[in-house]
C-alpha cells in the first residue's frame, strides 16, 4: 500500500493537485490510501518521552496512532504540502512529532534505528515565493529538506522530489509539473507492484 499524506490544509492548492496527479497514476497498479492531514485529529506531542520504552505513543488514542499504523504497513510514502515559513505546514509537523516511534525506534541513549528501510518515499511542496527565491534553503528548499530528514530518519529511500515555485502562476506551468507528477505516479506504481 502507497500512503499519500496531504500536508495541505486547501484541498484545492498546488501540491494537493499534484499529489492527486501521481495518486491517479500510481492506483492503475497499486493500492493506495490517502489522508488530508488538517481533518485528522491530532493531540500535539508533549514531549513526555513516554513513547521511547514501548515504542508507541502514550497520548489518549487519536489520528496520530492510526497513522503510525499506516506507516509501518505502507511500502511506499508520498508526503506533500504546501512551504510555510520554509517549512511544511503546521498540521503535518504535528502529525509526524507524534509519530517518532513509527518512524524510527529509540531507545533512550541508544542510536536511533530506521523502521522502514526500503521503502520508497516522494516529497512534494508548492511555494509561492518566485524562482529563484524559491529554490533557497529558506523557502520550497527548507520544506524539502524538513521532509527529508524526517523519512531518511525512518529508513525511506527518496526517489524523487518536486518543488513548485510561484504557486500563484501554476496554471502557466501545470503542463510541465503534471506530466512530470504522472511520470512519478507510474514509477511509484510499478516499483511498489513488484515489491
Amino acid at each position: 500500500m502507497i500512503l499519500f499524506l496531504n500536508g495541505s490544509p486547501r484541498l484545492q492548492s498546488v501540491s494537493t493537485a499534484i499529489l492527486r496527479t501521481i495518486q491517479a497514476e500510481a492506483e492503475k497498479t497499486s493500492t493506495v490510501e490517502w489522508l488530508d492531514v488538517s481533518n485528522l485529529r491530532v493531540q500535539p506531542c508533549t514531549g513526555c518521552e513516554g513513547c521511547r520504552p514501548n515504542g508507541e505513543c502514550v497520548l489518549p488514542e487519536d489520528d496520530g496512532h492510526r497513522v503510525g499504523k499506516l506507516l509501518g504497513s505502507c511500502s511506499a510514502l508520498v508526503v506533500g504540502t504546501p512551504t510555510y515559513w520554509g517549512n511544511m505546514s503546521g498540521p503535518l509537523k504535528a502529525l509526524f512529532d507524534r509519530n517518532v516511534t513509527a518512524i524510527e525506534h529509540c531507545d533512550k541513549g541508544m542510536i536511533p534505528t530506521p523502521l522502514h528501510r526500503g521503502k520508497k518515499a516522494i516529497l512534494v511542496t508548492a511555494c509561492n515565493a518566485p524562482f529563484p527565491f524559491s529554490m533557497m534553503l529558506s523557502h520550497g528548499r527548507g520544506a524539502i529538506r524538513s521532509l527529508r530528514t524526517i523519512v531518511k530518519a525512518g529508513g525511506f529511500n527518496v526517489l524523487k522530489t518536486i518543488t513548485i515555485s510561484s504557486a500563484s502562476r501554476f496554471e502557466k506551468t501545470s503542463v510541465k509539473w503534471t506530466s512530470r507528477a504522472k511520470a512519478i505516479g507510474r514509477k511509484l506504481g510499478a516499483v511498489n507492484s513488484r515489491s
